[in-house]
């Protein structure tokens, strides 16, 4: 049957298949990750009826009317996942510049720019993001709630997100948008609309009003930052009060809690209160990460934000500069630690402090710390799973869940870095993308500028 130029039109826009929703997909590979396997899986065959894996193993007899994608010498994974991402901002350029632009770029571009970035991070084989802070200095709009709700409805094309519309801190602390600022330049102090607040009961209420306004998580800077000119990177900014009182209420609203935590004694008090993840962890001792293992907190390394930061410390003021040499010489001992300990480790990037799209370098690094190949892939796919509490639907390659279906030139078990050439892309039964990096993409997936806000 010829297909109406219109509905090919679309197709071809939106980078999905044209396939009947009723016919089969046979997709077969030498080698498959399976998500939850120690070894791979040979002669991998995978069977994709609308949205959902129909069968999935090895040597699988392809159903009558199939339609069968042979990837040739790949490797099939379920899609990747990042637990730590920023969609709607872009902080990889020259500091100072993007301090500027903090007070130029209209919101609404922001949100137009975030567009690429979903595009380019579920091109790169991310069809799962969890997406950790979009705040805007002088901007009360939840951009990330947009960029999710577009997704799920078919607007635009990106990874499933879930969302923690704006971190929560406390007043001068790593999230507050106006730290390093002069007083009063955008006309008032922000608060828990903001995601500023300060006592268990201003912590209690900023949570709410981000559950009501779409949040799915819940982000908080429990210490400094390294991108943040007023704080010290490892000082704690909540104290155990407001820090339970944020466990608390979230749990109580059914919402994980993920922390932005450099420093040893936040991390200690948050895992003390409930945390579900502690977002880069850098100077973590073997107390804490062996408190870590008990209670089954996640650790999620973010790794890629401080190597991008290293290369380019000389964009960066010569304050940022020494806190980042201090976590960037802490955090290779503080991971091999946690993998000697046994901690949970998840998949997280920090995906905005280096560009998007290139998330899949922190397997390489994760490997290079010690990290075996398959549990890394594993800390992107059933870990990460496991974490965001949607492991019923997604992270391995098995009947029932959905099709989220990659692949990746050669063995990944022997050469990790072929993480970073997915070739293959499908979420959901549809076809995002096929064939090498970069041959599908077009006008609407080039790098935009930066966009600039406080960051991790």
């Amino acid at each position: 049957m010829k297909i109406p130029s219109r509905i090919f039109l679309i197709s071809l826009c939106f980078g999905v298949s044209a396939h009947g929703a009723d016919q089969p997909i046979a997709i077969k590979a030498p080698r498959m990750f399976d998500g939850k396997s120690n070894a791979l899986v040979q002669n991998a065959v995978v069977i994709v009826q609308g949205d959902k894996i129909v069968e999935a193993g090895s040597n699988l007899p392809i159903p009558s009317g199939a339609q069968v994608i042979d990837l040739g010498d790949a490797t099939l994974s379920p899609g990747f996942m990042d637990a730590h991402t920023h969609l709607t901002l872009d902080y990889s350029g020259d500091y100072n510049l993007r301090r500027l632009k903090e007070v130029d770029l209209n919101v609404s571009e922001q949100a137009i720019i975030a567009t690429t970035h979903a595009r380019a991070t579920v091109e790169a084989g991310f069809t799962t993001v969890r997406d950790l802070g979009s705040r805007f200095v002088g901007s009360r709009e939840f951009v990330d709630v947009a960029l999710r709700n577009s997704i799920n409805k078919g607007v635009i094309v990106g990874p499933r997100m879930l969302v923690a519309t704006k971190g929560i801190g406390a007043t001068g602390g790593h999230f507050d948008p106006t730290s390093g600022f002069r007083d009063f330049l955008f006309g008032r102090d922000p608060d828990y609309t903001d995601g500023i607040a300060d006592g268990p009961d201003e912590i209690r209420k900023a949570v709410r009003f981000e559950v009501k306004n779409g949040a799915d998580v819940i982000k908080a800077a429990v210490s400094g930052g390294v991108l943040s000119l007023a704080d010290e990177v490892d000082t704690p900014q909540l104290t155990p009060a407001e820090m339970a009182a944020l466990v608390d209420e979230s749990h109580r609203l059914r919402k994980k809690v993920a922390v932005h935590c450099h420093g040893d004694q936040a991390a200690h008090e948050a895992i003390e209160a409930g945390v579900d993840s502690i977002e880069h962890g850098s100077f973590m001792k073997s107390e804490t990460l062996t408190m870590m293992k008990r209670k089954g907190t996640f650790l999620t390394p973010t790794l890629m934000a401080t190597e991008w930061i290293m290369n380019k410390l000389e964009n960066y003021p010569p304050p940022l500069q020494a806190k980042a040499k201090a976590a960037a010489t802490a955090r290779s001992e503080m991971f091999r630690n946690a993998l000697k300990l046994g901690v949970k480790i998840s998949f997280g990037t920090d995906a905005a402090v280096f560009p998007h799209g290139q998330n899949a370098k922190e397997f390489k690094l994760m490997v290079d710390l010690g990290m075996t190949p398959i549990d890394a892939l594993k800390a992107a796919t059933a870990n990460d799973a496991e974490l965001l509490g949607i492991g019923q639907k997604v992270g391995t390659l098995e009947k029932g869940k959905l099709a989220d279906v990659i692949a990746m030139p050669g063995d990944p078990t022997s050469d990790i870095t072929a993480t970073e050439r997915v070739s293959f892309v499908m979420k959901e039964g549809k076809i995002i993308r096929r064939g090498a990096p970069g041959a599908q993409r077009t006008a609407e997936s080039t790098t935009p500028p930066d966009v600039a806000a406080p960051v991790d």
